[in-house]
């Protein structure tokens, strides 16, 4: 139906009247760097890393929007697509996998978030890339010449379908240096495509606001794995295996670790972030499978009520996977079998209970 017909139907409309609901959907179609809409859904990862490097699955699409999600994050490697003897030269073959990704998003009504996982320049993992993003003006020129050919490569895309995510998890670095790198990665995406939502990953992979990027128009990308202790717990990446079982809340040295403390520390300076006009959305959040069932519940209902409660939306890591709803590998739980995967259930209520909120 076109608009001025759907118009004509209701009446006082075209007077200036509002509908319930109305002002929420034109903020979804409309999405703002300032105001994020609540996204909620996955992250997926078939181009996670360069040995992975497979297409993308659109059953996860039909789950995704059967269930009520309407976001998913890419994160990806750059390597995936790009010629290694060649940094300017990029696989065509390759990008169509996520070509498919954004027209699924289109088809199944899920915005989709491309993050890249690794960039030109660094990475959160190993193995080191072989330039320093925060140093090399090499390194700078791949990382902007990404962005600016996926830019051009999805103008004709709208923002509330598809948003770019620079880079994820910045550690510990100077925020001078993080703030030249963004601004630089922003203006070759605007000069290709000027109204593209681009969202920033905080520093200290992801618990810190970036407040010299506030005048920049971007939004920014927080984290949900606080503690570690919880979240990672038994973790081989992160050391966890000697880690203490962990409970909810929980005492680390004379401090008492609950959801007032995540209120405080993982979400009042991000509320003063959001104050200066930067959007905020959780790029992810979630919890390993090695941490007993009703723990991980248990925190991860606190961490729903507070971002519930700041307006913000998130994004697990993963859906199919060891922090997942599918196929995560627990082995305190009994599985639900679901179109030959193996679902957690409880934890999938415990999502939607979120979404009707």
């Amino acid at each position: 139906m076109k608009r001025r017909d759907f118009l004509k139907t209701v009446p006082g409309i075209a007077a200036g009247m509002t509908l319930p609901g109305c002002a929420a959907l034109a903020q979804k179609q409309n999405p703002s760097a300032a105001k994020l809409p609540r996204w909620r859904g996955f992250n997926l990862l078939e181009k996670f890393t360069q040995r992975r490097n497979s297409a993308y699955v659109e059953s996860d699409f039909e789950w995704m929007a059967e269930w009520g999600f309407d976001f998913v994050r890419l994160p990806t490697d750059y390597r995936c697509w790009t010629d290694e003897n060649d940094s300017y030269r990029l696989d065509e073959a390759v990008l169509q996998d996520i070509d498919q990704v954004v027209e699924w998003g289109r088809q199944y009504n899920i915005h989709v978030n491309l993050n890249l996982h690794r960039g030109p320049g660094y990475c959160v993992n190993p193995p080191k890339e072989p330039l320093d993003l925060w140093k090399d003006d090499e390194a700078l020129k791949q990382f902007c010449f990404q962005w600016k050919s996926f830019s051009e490569r999805y103008k004709d895309v709208p923002s509330h379908r598809l948003s770019f995510d620079l880079l994820n998890e910045p550690a510990r670095i100077p925020e001078e240096t993080y703030d030249r790198v963004v601004r630089a990665a922003v203006e070759a995406i605007r000069s290709a495509d000027p109204k593209r939502l681009v969202i920033v990953d905080a520093l200290e992979w992801g618990r810190t606001p970036v407040l010299s990027i506030a005048d920049l128009g971007v939004a920014q990308s927080t984290r949900g794995y606080d503690p570690m202790r919880i979240s990672h717990y038994k973790a081989s990446w992160v050391n966890g295996e000697d880690w203490p079982e962990p409970a909810w809340p929980m005492k680390q040295g004379d401090e008492t670790i609950d959801k007032e403390w995540l209120r405080r520390n993982k979400i009042q300076p991000f509320k003063e972030l959001e104050a200066m006009g930067c959007g905020v959305h959780a790029g992810e959040w979630g919890c390993y499978n090695k941490t007993p069932h009703d723990i991980a519940l248990a925190w991860m209902r606190d961490w729903l009520s507070l971002w519930r409660e700041a307006g913000w939306g998130w994004a697990m890591w993963n859906l199919r996977g060891s922090f997942g709803i599918l196929d995560s590998g627990r082995s305190d739980i009994q599985y639900e079998d679901f179109k030959g995967h193996k679902l957690d259930r409880r934890m999938l209520e415990m999502l939607l209970e979120d979404l009707q909120t």
